[in-house]
């Protein structure tokens, strides 16, 4: 089991009635690669590689940096079963295009990814929902979208 550290973000996503959030940091680098190990939760971002410890550290972490910004509730959250305390996943809020040179910091993109034993279940969909509406009530968004394959049914049904 993941051990669950704290980051603490000056925006909140509030409980709701099954999960509960936390930033996710540079300290997490286990999490995120735990959840990248499953093929199938990698199938539509890779083809379904695990990805390393390497490239987390050396690629996912400096690049979730550049992006995470606590004042405005960007980055990736923890996804946690209240109940249980079990991680089961995160979901992610970012501008649009923030590694083009135009980033669209009033479009901000969503993303999520869940252990697969938590799929089904209307997680990722409960934990985006409340992510956009935090996002939504602190101003500024006049978008929010998310990107993903048309094969990937699990996601387009989800939300």
């Amino acid at each position: 089991m993941t051990k669950i550290l704290s980051t603490t973000a000056l925006i909140q996503v509030g409980d709701t009635a099954r999960l509960s959030f936390r930033l996710m940091g540079q300290s997490d680098a286990q999490a995120l690669w735990e959840i990248s190990q499953e093929p199938e939760v990698m199938r539509f971002l890779n083809g379904g590689s695990a990805t390393s410890m390497n490239d987390i550290n050396n690629i996912f972490l400096p690049r979730m940096a550049k992006y995470t910004n606590k004042e405005k509730g960007w980055g990736i959250w923890q996804v946690l079963d209240k109940q249980q305390n079990e991680y089961l996943g995160w979901v992610l809020a970012r501008p649009m295009g923030f590694l083009s040179d135009k980033p669209e910091f009033d479009n901000i993109e969503l993303g999520w990814q869940f252990f697969k034993k938590a799929w089904g279940k209307g997680y990722a969909t409960e934990a985006a929902t409340a992510l956009k509406d935090t996002l939504i009530a602190q101003g500024g968004v006049n978008y929010i979208s998310a990107l993903t394959t048309e094969e990937n049914i699990g996601s387009v049904r989800g939300y």
